[in-house]
């Protein structure tokens, strides 16, 4: 019982796991909400010129609006 409750723990934990879009791949990025491989791509073009500093920079990269980002906002982080 012990083992199934900390299986549960870890999964959760990774379920709810913020995405660090200053780090995270294309394959991590299109689990967000609304992001397939083009703004994956494009995410990951921005952050070559430099790093997310907050969130909401993502509003930034192009094809990405308000909308997209209050989806994602919750799934994030720049840490």
């Amino acid at each position: 019982m012990k083992k199934i409750v900390f299986l549960l723990f870890i999964f959760l934990g990774v379920l709810f796991a913020k995405i660090n879009i200053n780090t995270a791949s294309i394959e991590e990025l299109k689990t967000l909400n609304g992001i397939g491989e083009a703004k994956a791509k494009a995410i990951i073009a921005y952050r070559k010129e430099q790093n997310f500093t907050s969130i909401e920079e993502i509003k930034k990269v192009n094809g990405i609006g308000e909308k997209i980002f209050q989806n994602i906002k919750d799934s994030i982080s720049v840490n």
